[in-house]
């Protein structure tokens, strides 16, 4: 008997999920006959209230697939009506990148994600922090993007933080900050004049926009982080080139905080000192 009353009450949850899904894509009982290849009757059937029948695996297969829905869905196997692959998609999209800072699809995620706390690991220095003169330089030999929009963009995260939309956490390398200040590897040809500048200007925004700014600075012997940007709860973005690996499935944005976490833990300058170690590191350039 228990199973006869579960067998009815799944072809009622059937019947009504069927009836849903025709309703969102528009679609009669002649045109789901049509396109499953099911007589007419078997389909008046299948949304009779009177007999409660549920169809076999072929035809509940093939009414998800012209429905557009998971055949595990219109069986009350779970409540998430898009299909496998359509839920991976939206979990995670590959998104082209024309740059590592602030192209025009890290600002649409910033938008998104405005009133929420940001937490970005950058691949070499935050670009909300660089000056003028430093972006002018990285940006002249990078393609598909200008010094100038660089420098427009690095603006707008400014006045964002100024208005106190979002509140920021930065995790910076200090084997970053050191090649920086010497001029080595990625700095190299980038002149003692404008380093210097660049970090008193970091080190001035550290103090200047402390809380709503939290800078921590890492040593990557101990722990190391690819470059990651977390937009509060909505979307966790991994860039590894010329690509963004955007997650929007909380599992993933969860493991991305944790990540970031720990770079905050295991932090060798807190934020509330990061001024003062930047200021003493533009001493020795």
């Amino acid at each position: 008997m228990h199973d006869l009353f579960d067998k009815r009450e799944r072809s009622e949850v059937f019947q009504a999920r069927l009836a849903e899904g025709m309703k969102r894509s528009a679609m009669n009982r002649s045109e789901l006959a049509r396109r499953t290849g099911a007589d007419r009757s078997t389909v008046a059937q299948l949304l009779s209230d009177d007999v409660g029948r549920l169809p076999n695996a072929h035809l509940a297969a093939c009414c998800a697939q012209v429905l557009g829905v998971s055949a595990d869905w219109l069986l009350g196997l779970t409540d998430r009506p898009e299909r496998p692959g359509d839920v991976i998609a939206a979990a995670v999209s590959v998104t082209q990148a024309a740059r590592a800072a602030w192209d025009d699809e890290l600002l649409d995620w910033h938008r998104e994600a405005v009133g929420y706390k940001i937490r970005h690991v950058p691949a070499t220095l935050p670009d909300m922090l660089k000056t003028e003169d430093t972006l002018r330089w990285e940006y002249d030999r990078t393609l598909g993007k200008t010094a100038e929009q660089a420098i427009g963009a690095m603006q707008d995260r400014l006045a964002l933080m100024r208005q106190n939309q979002s509140d920021f956490e930065l995790a910076v390398s200090l084997g970053e900050l050191h090649a920086f200040a010497a001029g080595q590897g990625y700095y190299r040809g980038l002149s003692a004049d404008v380093r210097r500048d660049q970090l008193t200007s970091m080190a001035a925004s550290a103090r200047d926009f402390f809380p709503s700014l939290r800078l921590f600075l890492f040593d990557s012997r101990r722990v190391f982080s690819a470059p990651i940007t977390v937009f509060g709860p909505l979307v966790g973005v991994v860039y590894i080139g010329r690509f963004y690996l955007a997650f929007r499935s909380r599992d993933r944005v969860r493991m991305l905080t944790e990540q970031f976490d720990a770079l905050v833990r295991e932090a060798e300058v807190d934020a509330r000192d990061a001024g003062d170690w930047l200021q003493d590191l533009a001493g020795t350039v």
